[in-house]
């Protein structure tokens, strides 16, 4: 029986009610009158149900479809303008003891070494990543309670936040772990975490199992229910995900919408971000084996419409996507990404890509300022901000200010004094020379006076060398 507001994963994410809305978006998909209603709702920015956002995916009408599109991309700058925050993966180990057929660190995958980062190793990873120009970081670790216990995660944390090397700091770190407890959740909270981040991999409960049969991820309850006990930890931000091709993308997509619908009538706060990977080549990983693969105009369509559902959440597409792939739906919806990714544990300090450890065939190889240069010739503003976590905007409270559309009052100038920050300490000239002049021409959308006036003075600051990490 659906139900909202349980706590009991088979009953916030009902088999039956998914079914049932996929037959209604069926039988509506080339209703005009209904897709024209939904639409109408749509644009009051404030999100669609899971059943009326399954509509709109299923459409089929090639002017509704258009009129989907451009409705994400209205949304889209509604709510973040053209700022596109930056972040990095770091894998500290590839040991882990569960079965997942679509990842290459499966235990019984006998062909890759085991590797795990000393603290000494972390650290010269992360001044790496500082060098690179990196501020926000997404840690990575298979499962793997002897190896890798949340011991080892919390001192890997305090390492991190602990390294000043130059100018570079890391400012944030998500942490993207398996499921664990209150308790430990209580802990990563307390060790100052950003974001909380864990893929469902997919909704369908006996494909679930199929695709994890042995390990503690096995257990599709608890690893469903993972964001309330991390929420009642006391971690606000949290990140969802499903890795696309693994089921059937609606049936995904409804039960993504699901959870995210969840967490709102349960804590008041929905996803952070939801990302949004799919299946793709990896050691002992064949993406033809998975049947529900998904093209590029699916992909594009999913995050159109993920966006106008859920307008006021972060998406995330990372380097398993091309660089085309990307460039499209950056405008669709995407609000971060991935730069100069290595998905290989201790990819960064190793001159030549290691590629017996990654989880994941990156399609994106391009270095962090070749993504930088590349963002600013298609007018999106890179950011490096952090301020938000920082400053206590996080969850309700964060998600206040995004849904009145005002976090960018607060954003965008913190986007331009991130990015001189990375213009004058890490960038090419001519990164830097095209960087500057976007930020000329961003400093006129600051309408309030005083905040524009203290901006060009940080700016200058940043410049001249005399300080760094200002934030409104």
């Amino acid at each position: 029986m659906y139900d909202v507001k349980s706590k009991k994963a088979e009953e916030f994410i009902d088999d039956g009610e998914i079914l049932s809305s996929l037959a209604y978006a069926d039988e509506n998909k080339d209703n005009a009158a209904v897709i024209d209603a939904i639409l109408k709702k749509a644009r009051e920015m404030k999100g669609l149900s899971h059943r009326e956002a399954s509509v709109l995916l299923a459409c089929e009408l090639p002017d509704k479809n258009e009129e989907i599109f451009r409705l994400a991309r209205e949304i889209k700058q509604a709510f973040y303008g053209n700022r596109i925050v930056l972040f990095a993966p770091l894998y500290l180990s590839n040991y882990c003891v569960n079965g997942c057929t679509y990842c290459p660190y499966h235990g019984k995958n006998k062909h890759i070494p085991r590797v795990k980062l000393t603290q000494q190793q972390i650290r010269d990873e992360v001044i790496a990543l500082q060098d690179m120009g990196h501020k926000r970081l997404a840690i990575e670790a298979g499962e793997d309670p002897v190896n890798n216990p949340i011991e080892y995660i919390l001192e890997s944390i305090d390492t991190i936040y602990s390294v000043k090397h130059k100018n570079g700091a890391i400012r944030r770190v998500n942490v993207n772990i398996a499921a664990t407890t209150v308790e430990n959740y209580k802990k990563l909270h307390d060790a100052g975490i950003g974001t909380y981040i864990l893929f469902q991999e997919t909704y369908h409960k006996s494909s679930y199992e199929t695709l994890h049969p042995t390990g503690p991820k096995s257990n599709y309850a608890y690893h469903t229910e993972a964001m309330d006990r991390a929420m009642e930890g006391g971690i606000d931000d949290v990140g969802l995900g499903v890795l696309f091709g693994l089921d059937k993308y609606r049936y995904e997509f409804a039960g993504l919408l699901m959870h995210a619908e969840h967490l709102e009538a349960v804590f008041g706060v929905g996803p952070h971000t939801i990302s949004v990977p799919r299946v793709c080549p990896a050691e002992d990983v064949d993406p033809g084996e998975f049947a529900n693969t998904i093209d590029d105009d699916i992909f594009a369509k999913l995050v159109a419409c993920i966006r106008i559902a859920v307008p006021y959440t972060g998406m995330i597409v990372s380097t398993r996507e091309s660089q085309e792939s990307r460039r499209r739906v950056l405008e669709l919806g995407i609000s971060q990404i991935s730069g100069g990714s290595r998905t290989s544990v201790g990819g960064y300090t190793t001159e030549e890509r290691p590629e017996d450890t990654v989880q994941f065939d990156v399609s994106d190889r391009r270095s962090l300022d070749e993504v930088v240069h590349w963002l600013i010739e298609l007018n999106h503003l890179p950011s490096f901000c952090t301020a938000c976590y920082r400053e206590g905007r996080t969850g309700d409270r964060f998600m206040a200010l995004c849904k009145a559309k005002q976090i960018q009052n607060c954003c965008l100038p913190n986007a331009l004094m991130t990015l001189e920050e990375y213009l004058t300490d890490y960038a090419s000239p001519a990164t830097a020379e095209a960087g500057r002049l976007l930020i000329e021409e961003s400093l006129k959308d600051i309408t309030n006076p005083k905040v524009l006036s203290l901006t060009r003075e940080h700016l200058q600051e940043i410049r001249n060398g005399n300080a760094r990490d200002f934030r409104f």
